[in-house]
């Protein structure tokens, strides 16, 4: 019954730690979680060929879609939805006999760098002193929570748009890992920008990231986006044949010292295991992190229409001289918070007809511009290209809670800086931690659609990692 056993201790857990982290928002019932443990651990006892991950207890963000729980979103607006769907990479763990335990804390629609954006309060970081608290980074900081604290699951599943894994994994010195977009099915991900959103893995370990993501990937008929073949199998790769890359162009004059010392270490660990270190110029990646921010608040201006209040979504009290175009106003303004109502704004403002070419346009040209730089960086005919880059995870370590809300918007937004270039060219990435002082991680990058040239060099980076 060693399955039924990892379950209740995880559940014990999950409720013991909730009240300090704040890691969940919905916390799957005992009847039902060691219903689905016993039968793993029956299939276990018949001997029949199972999956690695049969019995794998496993949280999932509140953005993608359960029958058994509540999808919220962290958001009022759908305080009160539970889906009649499991969102497609849901299904998938379930069928290979993953067991989801609980649905982890984010920032509303999955908008925010520091999870302080949840209408539930934010997830609080375990790698840290809860005297004084300090952020899970974000969106899917809960999920990067609920694998800091050691709380018995083998993995969780996040959501990526700029760097929504990789930050909040970077924070809490575990593995984040973003496949490249349309390698995992969308189906049941609840849209912040549909060009964007990718589902991602949080795990502790680089082995655990590979088993969700091999279980996850793959075609879907219900997303149009998804790749159509299958992704390659894993590989290993020869280290003294490995060549990474350097981005020069990235900014590093603003890098804490614990940033720095962290790449630092993951530079020299890389060259003492006899790959080739280069620097690689990126010109465009300067202007990453405008581009992002016009094309995502524009995409959620167009994605977050829906909730209106009318077919679901929280729906306001109003007199019955309200007209219903004043019932959808006051349904949305109690049910959207600040910063999603801030970037519905910003969107709408970005796709305007005066504005339009200017800014939305021109984004999408300066998406353009990164792909093709990207793709010229990793093309093999170069004479000087790279199988990965490796560039800083965030730039500096995660702040104090207070410290964090009195940042103004433009720093929030800042934090993104590294790792939305290559949500933006939809290239894989993945954040791993590192030996150096400081909590914090390093990303490696690497060509679109090779996620197993990603997973094999972080396997062999985060080598000596302790977590």
């Amino acid at each position: 019954m060693a399955v039924v056993a990892a379950a209740t201790r995880c559940l014990g857990a999950i409720r013991a730690a909730q009240p300090s982290l704040n890691a969940f928002i919905s916390i799957a019932s005992d009847d039902h979680v060691l219903g689905l443990a016993r039968a793993s651990d029956e299939r276990h006892a018949r001997g029949l060929p199972l999956s690695e991950i049969d019995g794998a207890l496993i949280a999932v963000k509140d953005n993608l879609c359960t029958t058994t729980m509540p999808t919220t979103c962290a958001s009022k607006m759908l305080a009160n939805f539970t889906s009649p769907f499991d969102a497609t990479p849901v299904q998938r763990l379930q069928k290979a006999g993953a067991i989801v335990v609980a649905k982890t804390n984010m920032d509303e629609f999955g908008m925010g760098s520091f999870n302080l954006n949840s209408a539930y309060g934010p997830a609080i970081n375990p790698r840290f002193p809860l005297d004084t608290p300090v952020v899970t980074g974000g969106s899917s900081g809960g999920s990067a929570a609920a694998i800091a604290a050691n709380l018995g699951l083998f993995a969780a599943l996040g959501s990526d748009t700029g760097g929504s894994v990789r930050l909040p994994a970077a924070f809490c010195q575990v593995v984040g890992f973003k496949p490249s977009y349309g390698r995992v099915s969308r189906h049941g991900l609840v849209a912040y920008a549909s060009s964007l959103d990718t589902v991602g893995v949080l795990a502790p370990t680089v082995a655990n990231a590979r088993a969700i993501y091999d279980v996850i990937a793959g075609p879907d008929a219900q997303d149009s986006t998804c790749l159509p073949e299958a992704p390659p199998q894993a590989s290993s790769i020869d280290l003294k044949q490995l060549h990474v890359g350097i981005p020069v162009d990235y900014r590093i004059a603003e890098l804490s010292e614990e940033a720095l010392a962290s790449w630092s270490w993951a530079i020299d660990r890389l060259t003492q295991l006899g790959a080739k270190v280069t620097p690689v110029r990126l010109p465009q990646t300067p202007k990453a992190l405008a581009a992002y921010y016009v094309l995502a608040c524009a995409e959620v201006s167009s994605n977050l229409a829906r909730y209106s209040g009318v077919e679901y979504g929280h729906r306001a009290e109003h007199q019955d001289q309200a007209t219903f175009h004043q019932m959808i106003a006051k349904s949305r303004a109690e049910g959207f918070g600040p910063e999603v109502q801030r970037r519905i704004a910003l969107g709408t403002h970005c796709l305007s007809r005066t504005m339009y070419d200017s800014y939305y346009l021109n984004a999408q040209r300066i998406r353009a511009a990164i792909r093709a730089e990207f793709a010229s960086v990793f093309e093999t005919a170069q004479a000087n290209s790279v199988h990965v880059l490796l560039c800083p995870t965030a730039p500096f370590v995660a702040p104090q809670l207070k410290a964090a809300q009195a940042l103004s918007q433009v720093a929030a937004f800042a934090m993104d800086v590294f790792t939305v270039p290559a949500s933006l060219a939809g290239l894989p990435a993945i954040s791993v931690p590192t030996d150096a002082s400081g909590p914090l991680g390093v990303q490696l990058i690497g060509p679109y659609g090779r996620e197993d040239v990603v997973l094999s060099v972080a396997s062999a980076l985060s080598t000596n990692v302790n977590l």
